[in-house]
């Protein structure tokens, strides 16, 4: 499913974060307790704001972590548990500062290396968006 992101319903930016670790980079998945689900840190745009604004603020609410921009991936685009029509734009993003606190929202960070990544992450978008890292 390919969706103009200025057309879709449901409109969201994310980060996938990445680091160097021992045996090469790593990145952040976030575990979302209300889903039972891993997966990148995302999150809806808010009324008059831009996408990389949104990517973001959202990584640092969920993470605890403000992080430089880097290169945009490809969005992905998929139908969201209401049925509408949801695109979510990625920047990797590299981390300058801050600190995980868990919340409501998101109750856990793990850094794994992108192999661990792909078999922890629950949503085949998000295993192909980190395809997109790897290459």
């Amino acid at each position: 499913m390919t969706i103009d992101p200025e057309a879709a319903e449901v409109k969201a930016s994310g980060g996938v974060v990445w680091r160097g670790g021992d045996d090469g980079i790593e990145v952040a998945l976030v575990h979302r307790p209300r889903y039972d689900d891993w997966s990148f840190p995302k999150g809806k745009l808010d009324p008059g704001e831009g996408w990389e604004d949104a990517a973001l603020r959202e990584v640092e609410e969920e993470i605890g972590l403000r992080c430089r921009l880097g290169d945009e991936l490809p969005p992905t685009s998929y139908r969201d548990n209401k049925g509408r029509a949801k695109v979510v734009r990625y920047w990797m993003m590299e981390p300058v500062g801050g600190e995980f606190e868990p919340t409501r929202e998101v109750d856990q960070v793990r850094w794994l290396p992108l192999t661990d990544a792909e078999r922890l992450l629950s949503y085949d978008h998000d295993r192909e968006l980190l395809r997109e890292v790897r290459s």
